[in-house]
């Protein structure tokens, strides 16, 4: 696994407030769907847990999601804007609602929920687990 990808998780998984450190592994919940979703320490992936871009990373500089990208600091590497989801419901998110565009009420919608989730789930890097 890329170094920058394990980065990325990590920094997903240490500003989720539901994650928890046990025994040398991260445990959370799907942002999508609350499914169990397990890290290494190290970063990497256990079982289906995979990298979500909340404001998909197409939609970056688009003036349709101006409001959307303003709120996880215009960069979609952001770990405002990074969580961990199923590949599932990851994958499905990729191939309908970020697929439509920003211009799709109905994806605008969606983004913009799973946005309000993962920031109601931020807790600081620097917060104990």
């Amino acid at each position: 696994m890329r170094v920058v990808l394990r980065r990325r998780l990590l920094q997903a998984v240490r500003t989720d407030a539901l994650a928890r450190l046990d025994d040398g592994v991260w445990r959370t919940r799907c942002l999508h769907c609350r499914r169990a979703l397990a890290l290494s320490e190290d970063g990497a992936a256990i079982g289906s847990a995979s990298l979500e871009h909340v404001v998909p990373s197409a939609w970056f500089g688009r003036r349709a999601a101006a409001a959307l990208t303003a709120r996880v600091g215009e960069d979609a590497d952001d770990p405002r804007n990074l969580a961990l989801a199923c590949m599932r419901c990851n994958h499905g998110k990729g191939a309908s609602h970020d697929a439509r565009g920003p211009g799709d009420a109905r994806a605008h919608e969606v983004v913009a929920s799973l946005l309000d989730a993962r920031l109601a789930r931020w807790r600081d890097d620097d917060a104990p687990c």
